[in-house]
């Protein structure tokens, strides 16, 4: 089986998990700067197998598109044509940041190492992916 690989899409950096080859366990994988992110996938795709991109969907919370929708939206074209054997599905992520940032709490990170977005943002990625696994 290949990997599953979620994306918390953002300007700046992009957030990166995915699962074990029998998509059991998410796990934050690392975060990107998004000029880069390309790039990355292409050296991660060629020597991991991916079956599909999920890309977090941010939702306002009257079930509209958030204002980052327009970024994305050009993302997902320029995913879709880089890697057009690999299918993309979206997943709501409304509430991942709270939920990562809640988790780093939980962890007993103290408030310096609660401010690394980077790290927000790979576990806001495993949020999504494993939103999507446990409604499989």
């Amino acid at each position: 089986m290949a990997r599953l690989l979620a994306i918390d899409y953002g300007t700046k950096r992009i957030g990166i998990a995915v699962t074990d080859e029998l998509q059991i366990i998410a796990s934050g994988l690392t975060t990107v700067a998004t000029k880069d992110i390309y790039k990355f996938l292409k050296t991660y795709t060629s020597t991991e197998q991916v079956e599909l991109f999920l890309v977090g969907e941010p939702k306002q919370m009257n079930n509209e598109a958030s204002e980052s929708e327009v970024s994305i939206a050009k993302f997902l074209v320029t995913l879709e044509k880089t890697f057009p054997k690999i299918p993309i599905k979206r997943v709501d992520e409304r509430f991942t940041s709270k939920m990562a940032f809640q988790t780093m709490i939980d962890s007993g990170l103290n408030k310096g190492q609660r401010k690394n977005k980077a790290l927000v943002d790979e576990i806001s990625a495993t949020i999504i992916l494993q939103s999507y696994l446990y409604n499989q």
